[in-house]
């Protein structure tokens, strides 16, 4: 383990509502690492089909043709008791299907 300060690699990620990144802290500068096609942010979404799980902006272009697959919009629910009004209100208005699970909390 580390100390604080003493210059080790660190990572931070930046989980947006549209848009997330990653960064590194290293050699004491930070870093906002690419993502696959050489943007440094990537839409928060995830798609799945039959064949593949996709990420980001494959996963936006989903939207329209597979919104029950498509998972975007999840940063308002994270942290939130599903029983909430706004949760409940925002799960009306989401085109894919959210299920209430076990909570260690």
């Amino acid at each position: 383990m580390s100390s604080e300060g003493d210059g080790a690699p660190a990572i931070g990620i930046d989980l947006g509502t549209t848009n997330s990144c990653v960064a590194v802290w290293k050699h004491n500068r930070i870093e906002i690492l690419p993502n696959d096609q050489g943007n440094r942010t990537t839409a928060s979404c995830v798609a799945f089909t039959n064949a593949e799980r996709l990420v980001g902006d494959g996963a936006k272009n989903q939207i329209a043709k597979n919104p029950a697959n498509t998972v975007f919009d999840v940063k308002r629910l994270i942290g939130r008791r599903f029983s909430e009004v706004t949760v409940q209100e925002d799960i009306k208005l989401l085109p894919f299907k959210v299920i209430k699970g076990s909570s260690i909390f």
